[in-house]
């Protein structure tokens, strides 16, 4: 799994004109899926971004999590994650996992980060056209990858 995590002040997910997810304080996890991986990345990756310290303290230093601050989580599913733009000008998305392998793997990722939070994930809907809003906060944007274990 690949995520890339913002820090925000803001964030809000729309379909088809509908807000069907909305944060303030806290982070935009765009979760990417691809065919190798398991329930263990989502385990590994919920973990790490719930405990990662992005947020300031109050001497402004990023030593507070997620945890910490209790701030809000938007998951959205993104399989251009895994775009390949060695050959062509035509990204290669073969890495992606498809959706009967991808939606289990974006709901258990989902369930982990709501017990680990104790409280609801807000999230966009997997496969939907979706418009994602958001302020950028420091900006603060993080890539992790799970079978880099970084």
């Amino acid at each position: 799994m690949r995520t890339v995590i913002q820090r925000v002040s803001e964030a809000s997910v729309t379909i088809e004109g509908e807000v069907c997810g909305r944060i303030e304080t806290g982070i935009v996890v765009l979760l990417g899926i691809e065919r190798e991986d398991a329930p263990g990345d989502a385990a590994w990756l919920a973990k790490k971004i719930c405990q990662m310290r992005i947020f300031p303290d109050a001497d402004d230093l990023m030593n507070r999590s997620l945890l910490d601050v209790g701030g809000g989580a938007l998951v959205i599913s993104q399989f251009t994650l895994h775009a390949r733009t060695k050959k062509g000008t035509r990204p290669s998305f073969d890495k992606a996992a498809k959706p009967d392998q991808a939606v289990p793997l974006y709901q258990a990722f989902i369930e982990e980060m709501e017990a680990l939070l104790g409280r609801p994930v807000e999230r966009g809907e997997f496969g939907a056209m979706m418009d994602v809003s958001l302020v950028n906060a420091g900006p603060v944007t993080i890539v992790l990858d799970s079978k880099n274990r970084e």
